[in-house]
């Protein structure tokens, strides 16, 4: 500054008197770093033998990308569901790298095969666990119908594809069947037959509570929804302010809701369901009888979360996370082999785990590419 904005007198000789400050944030331009690796080659003085020395057990080819390269691809491709295109793309116009598709899938073969045995032990972790969250979603395979399963809870995720939408693909994925703790899920009647606890996803029920009131204004199914909603605050209360259940008002709750039961059947009675045609088969009952049946019959699995503050009031956990694989679908498409869908399965597993567990995602997915995976707690 040479001379003052109001009166044009010099400043040259004035002293500063202070400084105000502004910051520019940014990044360096990006640029290729190659390493070059020798191997001594020497011929034995002796028998003439000719030797190698070897390369470092990640220096495959004559010419390859590097770990950070290779984790910023599968990063974009399996966290933020980037086509393989649009990756090449982008790597190219930011970065001035030419990296082709078959380089990341052949990249995501590796991260795959590094991480079997980290799926295992979260399949451990998931079956030693109070609560596991069970839900699973439509996905196409090769341009046919298959099945996304997850098993999940706050700390640790598990994908399965598989072309069962039942017992089968519950059984092949492993954990429910030797689960002992309480299962979360939406009442799924494969689920049910499991021996361990359940808790259905109210959230559900009370959709289908709403639909009944609206649609054939039944008393109860109003009464219901608003009871589940008091019985929710109730133990949200309990969990911020760290108390311990009020077991007479618990009651209390349940008096409530067999009464609101009653009331359903009297507005319910067998006699308005219709009558089949025909003498084979049950006679069909009515959608609001039909919910009514359900909440009489799984009346414990439903305040589970009622006499339980670790069980939730639905089933948030599995759809958060299964939701994210329906997002993939939608924008990078369908999967072409079941390869590859396993191989998405498992690395968007391990991510959705090392996040839950407060862990950097490059830093992982670095750490798999090296065969050696973030270890979980």
């Amino acid at each position: 500054m040479s001379c003052c904005k109001e009166c044009g007198h010099t400043l040259e000789n004035v002293e500063v008197e202070a400084y105000e400050k502004r910051q520019v944030f940014d990044i360096p331009p990006v640029n290729l770093i190659v390493t070059e690796h020798k191997s001594q080659i020497k011929t034995c003085p002796y028998c003439g033998k000719i030797n190698k020395a070897v390369f470092p057990e990640s220096v495959k080819y004559p010419v390859q990308y590097g770990p950070n390269i290779l984790a910023s691809a599968i990063y974009c491709k399996n966290h933020h569901f980037i086509p393989y295109e649009r990756i090449s793309e982008f790597f190219e116009d930011i970065m001035g790298i030419k990296i082709c598709p078959a380089t990341i899938i052949r990249a995501e073969k590796e991260c795959f095969q590094n991480l079997e045995y980290f799926e295992s032990i979260i399949r451990e972790k998931l079956m030693i666990s109070h609560v596991v969250h069970f839900d699973e979603t439509g996905m196409k395979i090769e341009g046919k119908r298959h099945w996304l399963h997850v098993a999940s809870n706050e700390k640790y995720t598990c994908y399965l594809p598989h072309s069962k939408r039942g017992a089968e693909a519950i059984d092949a994925m492993g954990i429910l069947p030797e689960f002992k703790g309480v299962a979360v899920h939406d009442g799924w009647k494969p689920y049910n037959v499991y021996d361990c606890d359940h808790a259905l996803c109210n959230a559900h029920l009370q959709r289908e509570l709403t639909g009944i009131e609206e649609n054939y204004k039944q008393q109860w199914a109003k009464e219901m929804n608003k009871l589940l909603t008091e019985m929710k605050k109730y133990t949200d209360e309990c969990k911020e302010q760290v108390k311990e259940l009020d077991f007479e008002q618990i009651k209390a709750l349940e008096e409530r809701f067999d009464a609101i039961i009653m009331k359903g059947i009297e507005e319910n009675p067998q006699s308005l369901n219709p009558e089949k045609q025909g003498k084979r088969g049950k006679n069909p009952k009515t959608k609001a009888r039909n919910l009514l049946d359900r909440f009489i019959e799984h009346k414990e699995k439903i305040l589970r979360f009622l006499k339980d503050l670790k069980v939730p009031f639905e089933n948030n956990q599995a759809e958060r996370d299964i939701r994210m694989m329906k997002l993939q679908q939608k924008i990078s498409g369908t999967f072409r082999t079941t390869q590859g869908a396993q191989a998405f399965c498992r690395m968007r597993a391990y991510i959705s785990t090392i996040r839950k567990n407060g862990l950097l995602v490059m830093e992982g997915i670095i750490a798999a590419l090296k065969g050696a995976p973030l270890t979980i707690t």
